[in-house]
């Protein structure tokens, strides 16, 4: 028996809105909600909506054996409950189902995991929390921000208790082996599901690519690819953002209907089925440890963290941001921590890189900006604002308690409750 195992990737971030240096002084609004309400409902209408209707469709189809997978990040939710609520009101109609499973992943699609472990603890914890609110499941399988990954944070997310986390199969680190198969964590109990990008990158990338030797792809075609690996693998995880249908691949190429027929040709061989990540763990043995020696990310032909920290101004900026946590933190501010943490979106670094041929004309498609070097000012204007707002938060702290030092407690109370 072999299953197919789709994991969708749902992530919008919070977008800054036009910060010119002079800003930082006197506006405390670092995001665009014009933008960011008008991209959400652009976005909905071309893929959110017209994809879960579809795979609701097939759900009821194909009587349960149909099932994928989501990791939500907390910031699309939010975006999702504030600008288009029916798309979050479909993505539980078919958590209902039981046929979907959502993965935990960080709040706020955050680098966390390589910049502060106690940050990332706390986003993934925000993260469970609102995933439980909201969908009424608890997850059990973690996908981290782009699939980054190495054998310190596997080993991380063991301790804390999940079961499994994705990551990128990637060639040099699995070397002759086959990405369609469990593997574990080393020296951990948790199991390991590798990414098989040459598959899921024909959907996601290729499948409009009227220059690939396989255009026009068809359901038949592709059904057939994954029939071949039939007694060479037990599971093949095709992992994706969902915006490729609709939004990257347009309803134009077809991507709808191959979608809509896939199924059907792949349960057509009695030995496959589908499988959520969760399902492919418990059902399939866990081979051997693979040991990741370096970070990975499902990003670019490198598949490494160059994306995000690839030159001087994404390392400065990601820095710099990281190093204000405890000062955030200790403010108890909420508010403050909030905006804080929509600035340690991974994002707003992808913005500001500088890469070039096939890989550039990715970063330029998702950017909202003329160029890295505009992202790194506005990003940088947004930041300097933000820690004068911090600074004044801090200045009036200390007036309240240095008053505090010769002042009556009492008498302090009585002028709180006046003003």
């Amino acid at each position: 028996m072999s299953s197919v195992c789709f994991y969708f990737q749902v992530h919008q971030p919070y977008r800054l809105r036009p910060y010119s240096y002079f800003d930082a002084a006197r506006v405390d609004e670092y995001f665009d909600a014009d933008k960011n309400g008008a991209i959400a409902r652009k976005v909905a209408e071309k893929c959110y909506l017209p994809t879960n209707k579809l795979m609701l469709e097939l759900i009821e189809k194909h009587q349960g054996a149909f099932k994928i997978s989501y990791s939500i990040s907390g910031v699309a939710i939010e975006q999702f409950a504030e600008y288009c609520p029916d798309v979050l009101e479909s993505f539980q109609e078919l958590v209902r189902t039981g046929c979907v499973e959502i993965l935990a992943e960080t709040y706020h699609h955050s680098l966390a995991s390589v910049m502060d472990e106690e940050e990332f603890h706390s986003q993934i914890e925000l993260h469970a929390d609102l995933v439980r609110d909201v969908f009424d499941v608890t997850p059990s399988v973690f996908r981290n921000t782009e699939l980054v990954y190495n054998d310190r944070i596997g080993q991380f997310i063991s301790q804390l208790g999940y079961k499994g986390i994705i990551a990128e199969g990637c060639d040099d680190i699995l070397d002759w082996r086959s990405p369609n198969f469990v593997y574990r964590v080393p020296e951990t109990s948790t199991a390991l599901l590798l990414k098989n990008y040459r598959l899921s990158d024909d959907i996601a990338f290729r499948f409009s690519d009227k220059g690939w030797e396989s255009f026009p792809l068809n359901a038949d075609t592709y059904a057939s690819w994954l029939h071949s690996i039939s007694g060479n693998g037990e599971t093949v995880n095709l992992f994706m953002d969902y915006e490729t249908f609709g939004e990257h691949q347009w309803e134009s190429t077809g991507i709808f209907n191959f979608m809509r027929y896939l199924p059907e040709k792949v349960l057509q061989h009695g030995d496959w089925d589908f499988k959520t990540p969760s399902e492919v763990i418990d059902s399939y043995p866990m081979r051997e440890e693979i040991h990741f020696h370096r970070l990975t990310s499902w990003a670019d032909v490198d598949r490494d963290l160059t994306a995000w920290r690839g030159n001087r101004m994404q390392e400065a900026s990601l820095s710099q941001a990281f190093l204000l946590r405890d000062r955030v933190i200790e403010s108890g501010d909420e508010k403050l921590i909030e905006d804080w943490r929509k600035l340690l979106t991974s994002d707003h670094f992808y913005y500001m890189c500088t890469k070039w041929a096939a890989d550039g004309d990715v970063h330029a498609y998702f950017s909202p900006y003329e160029s890295p070097y505009e992202a790194f000012i506005n990003y940088s204007n947004c930041l300097r604002g933000f820690i004068s707002r911090l600074e004044k938060l801090e200045k009036m702290k200390s007036t309240i308690s240095a008053i505090g030092d010769v002042l009556p407690v009492e008498l302090l109370r009585e002028h709180s409750q006046s003003v």
